[in-house]
């Protein structure tokens, strides 16, 4: 879907245990939780030696001019040379900003375990960057740090009233970037999109959308949503991909006459989903109980194995449904074959399970 979605872990069922496992709840409940192995960071790539050993070239180069200009060698540019000393002063500060940024890129960006982290930090470098750059031009284009000083407050101020939405985008970015509602990679639902986030800019959050008005499943339907991240300041945000506990409940409901034989009904669903699912869903809903038991919140009563449950409904059947845990963006596909499979097994016992037919319902 994007190259910059999270993967998927390798074994869905399987879950860090003891200390590590404690230590990534509390992380999880701080809202800075992340799930890292222990691997050896990959070394520099090349290219990045190459752009630094040209930055060093550069900026000895530059050196040596501002040493002719102070030398006054060129005599016939005498009037200009104030003016050729601080624009050479200025391309050096931009040189070794970008030398800096590459530096760090190389060596302690590039060298992180999780492509999400990779990603956030490159971000927040390169707006360093571009505020470092802003200040070098304004310095340059003013030899007096006062008028410079003015200028920019002006700036600022004519800025901050027209461009309040964005300046709030922005705002927002940094809140996204801090508490982490969400990251790239989590399936999240905020006002009336529901997609997987694939891009988080300064000003917009960028969704692969799933499900929308023309199809009716968790399925991607090929649109994109754009958002102002100044929506998360004020619009709830549902994230489905919890670090921690990345599971959703799900359910599936079949109606059955009041005359079938519900103890077979019970069993044949549970028995369904317990074999699609395997032990996987125990140990998530353990992981569940004690991240409940690490907050104030109550802890409620659930199941560790698919149950069903029976309803009476109003139109005189009977409603059954399993429910039983399960990763997001696997849901529809899961229901999908569960469905089948029930069916399956439910209609080969006509004398003990009836259902709706025609109009009767």
């Amino acid at each position: 879907m994007s190259s910059n979605q999270a993967k998927p872990p390798k074994n869905p069922g399987s879950l860090p245990s003891g200390d590590a496992h404690s230590e990534q709840i509390q992380r999880a409940l701080r809202q800075t939780a992340t799930t890292r192995d222990e691997v050896t960071p990959p070394p520099v790539a090349p290219r990045h030696k190459v752009w630094l050993g040209g930055y060093l070239l550069m900026l000895l180069g530059l050196a040596v001019v501002y040493y002719l200009f102070r030398l006054q060698f060129f005599g016939f540019a005498e009037q200009y040379l104030p003016l050729l000393r601080r624009m050479t002063l200025g391309a050096m500060a931009v040189v070794l900003v970008l030398g800096l940024a590459k530096a760090i890129e190389a060596y302690a960006i590039g060298r992180a375990q999780e492509a999400v982290t990779r990603y956030n930090l490159e971000r927040v470098l390169r707006l360093a960057v571009y505020l470092l750059l802003a200040v070098i031009v304004i310095s340059v284009l003013f030899a007096n740090w006062y008028a410079a000083a003015a200028s920019l407050g002006l700036i600022s101020l004519v800025l901050g009233f027209a461009l309040q939405t964005p300046i709030t985008s922005l705002i927002g970015w940094v809140y996204i970037l801090a508490r982490e509602p969400y990251r790239v990679g989590d399936r999240i639902r905020i006002g009336e999109a529901t997609g997987d986030v694939i891009d988080v800019d300064y000003l917009d959050t960028t969704l692969w959308e799933v499900g929308g008005e023309y199809i009716s499943t968790d399925h991607p339907s090929g649109r994109l949503v754009k958002f102002p991240n100044a929506n998360v300041l004020s619009t709830a945000v549902y994230n489905y991909s919890w670090p921690v506990f990345p599971y959703i409940w799900n359910e599936i409901t079949f109606q059955v006459a009041y005359d079938s034989d519900l103890e077979f009904v019970d069993r044949v669903m549970r028995e369904t989903v317990e074999e699609a699912l395997g032990e996987a869903m125990i140990e998530r809903v353990r992981t569940f109980r004690e991240i409940l038991a690490q907050t104030p919140v109550d802890q409620v009563e659930v199941n560790e194995r698919p149950s069903v449950l029976f309803r009476v409904s109003s139109n005189t059947w009977v409603e059954a449904t399993v429910r039983y845990v399960i990763e997001p963006k696997r849901a529809g596909s899961v229901k999908t074959r569960l469905i089948v499979e029930m069916l399956h097994r439910l209609n080969a016992e006509p004398g003990r399970v009836r259902f709706p037919k025609a109009d009767n319902r």
